[in-house]
């Protein structure tokens, strides 16, 4: 599987916050809040999101009536 297609996530626990990113972060995305403490981060010129940032995910997810909705679909393939 390519870098650019790759899945990556990043929790920091002590800062409550999940990281999601499509391939390498670039200097060139954008950062758009779609919902309250979700950014996404997009290609500027394509405007396809590339990565999100979820502020208070621990807290979001503690809740069973709150659902944390991503603004993309994922296809899964195996890598082997």
């Amino acid at each position: 599987m390519s870098s650019k297609n790759q899945l990556n996530y990043l929790y920091d626990q002590e800062a409550d916050v999940l990281y999601i990113s499509k391939g390498k972060p670039s200097a060139k995305d954008v950062s758009d809040e779609i919902d309250d403490g979700v950014v996404a981060r997009l290609d500027p010129k394509t405007k396809e999101i590339r990565g999100l940032t979820i502020i208070s995910f621990a807290a979001r997810t503690k809740s069973k009536t709150t659902a944390v909705k991503l603004p993309f679909e994922i296809s899964f393939h195996p890598t082997n």
